[in-house]
């Protein structure tokens, strides 16, 4: 089974690194291994939102219901089912962490209710070396040489 991580990228941020999604890995994988940086938790909280735990629950039910795929719930632990596809799914405060047999199954049905809560949500593999934006976002073509997130 593949184990992924979903950060929400505040949206500033996004737009500046959505075609830099390489430099955001490293950077994401450097702070999952090293969370006592101080430095990268600064840069960390600051370009990561936090789910909102009870509107992502009613989000999913509600997209649940609509789709027909089952839902079980326990405190943050969600299990999805649909046809012989499951997936498991975990909320924590700054991530969502889900583990799926293909990524087929997880882009069939937990991608698209995903991307009706919010379209900005960076992944990342967490056994395997996979990343990247569950949806594409507008480039303005505007932003600022100068910011560095992390090199």
């Amino acid at each position: 089974m593949y184990e992924y991580s979903i950060f929400w990228i505040k949206e500033d941020v996004a737009k500046h690194y959505f075609y830099k999604s390489g430099i955001l890995y490293r950077f994401m994988r450097d702070y999952q291994k090293n969370q006592n940086r101080a430095d990268l938790k600064i840069q960390h909280d600051y370009i990561i939102n936090r789910f909102p735990k009870n509107i992502l629950i009613s989000h999913i039910k509600r997209y649940c219901r609509e789709n027909y795929i089952v839902f079980q719930l326990e405190r943050s632990h969600i299990q999805l089912h649909k046809n012989k596809q499951l997936i498991s799914l975990h909320i924590s405060e700054k991530h969502l962490k889900f583990r799926c047999e293909t990524l087929e199954d997880a882009e069939e049905f937990l991608f698209p209710m995903l991307r009706q809560f919010q379209p900005i949500l960076f992944i990342i593999g967490n056994n395997i070396e996979n990343y990247g934006w569950i949806s594409p976002i507008p480039y303005s073509g505007n932003y600022y040489s100068e910011q560095v997130l992390y090199s």
